[in-house]
């Protein structure tokens, strides 16, 4: 699967103190695995799959679109062995309605995508150069599709549009081009017109070695993603120019991986992914952050189900700030090594089982449920979540295919 801890240790307890003494939150607790189920957690409404041309495809990124409908991003195919970038796009049942490929025959990555008011823009990586491309919404017709050098083995990885300008973020000059997460490159900026071309490129190398996300408030700029040797969370603020207004770090004292960010109507930031620092293993690791980049709090969180942690990992990838000044954060929960098995009462579950791992945190970082979703003898991750009309959200789980999961209102 992928690839993260800091404190509140407090919380966990408090937590766990509450589900023992009387379930009022957590509702019941399963006592042979000590999984603790919220009784205010969301359903799941339905889960659909949709593969592409190669034998295993993955998500990493989804969308959820205007029309009620989804759109997920990833690959078909592995990485060593030409990898196509595969897009699918769904009805607000999960039903298929179109899907397209991307390929040149040597890896091809599928990172992201923004929607517009004539279509869809997806970007991502084919051979070593970054790659994007615009799609027609109701068939996925290629309206423009192009590739641009940026330096070494690039990539782009998240995009906006402002001022009539396609804004991205990703890498460029990457020492392990076969791996998704964490490139070891040097962080990367580009505007591009709207037809797709480069109008100019600024190295954020010195900032950060791998730009994962971007997003604009106020007339300015945050770009997220990892530091140098995915040493800590990084975050800048730039103005619309891409002058860089300031630059902040936050973790602890060992590897702390950035993926995913949002930014609430207040202007608030919300970041996520995963750490080793003070964990047995990785854990979620969240922070709330004032648009002035001062730390409002941090939060730590991992094993759901209750299995022995220094096998588990809890990465998380997607996250989406709610209306109550929290947040919703998606990951996967698993047992990486594949050599500690227990049965979790008699679901049949065991901690080589991946499961797609839920968490809503509210406007201090206190958690207000946790859930997991999955199947018996069958891998799911949560890849990616983005909120949906009805209140409630959707998600992207790595299950061999797209997966595509919705969650009721919560």
């Amino acid at each position: 699967m992928k690839h993260i801890h800091q404190l509140k240790f407090s919380l966990k307890t408090i937590a766990i103190l509450i589900c023992l003494i009387g379930a009022l939150s957590c509702g019941k607790v399963n006592e042979d695995c000590n999984l603790h189920t919220y009784a205010n957690s969301p359903d799941q409404t339905f889960f659909k799959s949709h593969n592409g041309s190669e034998e295993e495809s993955h998500g990493h990124f989804i969308l959820s679109c205007s029309d009620g409908g989804f759109l997920q991003v990833g690959e078909t195919g592995s990485l060593k062995n030409s990898a196509k970038i595969l897009v699918i796009k769904t009805d607000q049942q999960g039903e298929l309605i179109w899907k397209k490929e991307f390929s040149d025959g040597t890896i091809n990555l599928g990172n992201s995508a923004i929607e517009v008011n004539d279509g869809y823009i997806v970007c991502g990586a084919k051979g070593d150069d970054s790659f994007i491309a615009k799609l027609q919404k109701s068939t996925g017709s290629i309206l423009f599709e192009n590739t641009i050098e940026n330096g070494g083995s690039d990539a782009f990885e998240h995009l906006i549009v402002m001022n009539d300008q396609i804004i991205t973020v990703g890498y460029r000059n990457a020492e392990d081009n076969l791996n998704t997460f964490f490139t070891e490159g040097e962080g990367f900026f580009s505007f591009l017109d709207l037809e797709g071309n480069l109008i100019q490129g600024l190295s954020l190398s010195s900032e950060l070695a791998h730009c994962y996300r971007i997003e604009q408030f106020n007339g300015n700029l945050f770009v997220s993603g990892l530091t140098e040797n995915a040493s800590d969370y990084g975050l800048l603020k730039l103005d619309s120019t891409g002058n860089i207004l300031w630059s902040k770090r936050y973790g602890g004292s060992d590897s702390d991986h950035c993926f995913g960010m949002d930014i609430s109507s207040d202007g608030s930031i919300f970041l996520t992914g995963h750490t080793l620092s003070g964990s047995e293993n990785w854990d979620t690791y969240t922070v709330k952050i004032s648009n002035d980049g001062d730390l409002l709090w941090e939060s730590v969180n991992g094993n759901p189900r209750g299995f022995k942690p220094k096998f588990i990992h809890d990465e998380a990838w997607g996250i989406k700030a709610t209306t109550d000044g929290g947040c919703i954060l998606v990951a996967g929960t698993g047992d990486e090594y594949g050599r500690y098995k227990r049965k979790c009462g008699n679901d049949g579950d065991n901690s080589n089982t991946w499961h797609v791992y839920l968490v809503k945190l509210d406007n201090y970082g206190d958690v207000e449920w946790q859930q997991t979703y999955g199947q018996v003898k069958s891998d799911w991750a949560g890849e990616d979540i983005d909120l949906t009309a009805d209140g409630g959200a959707i998600i992207a789980v790595d299950n061999g295919e797209f997966g595509f999961l919705k969650i009721s209102p919560f």
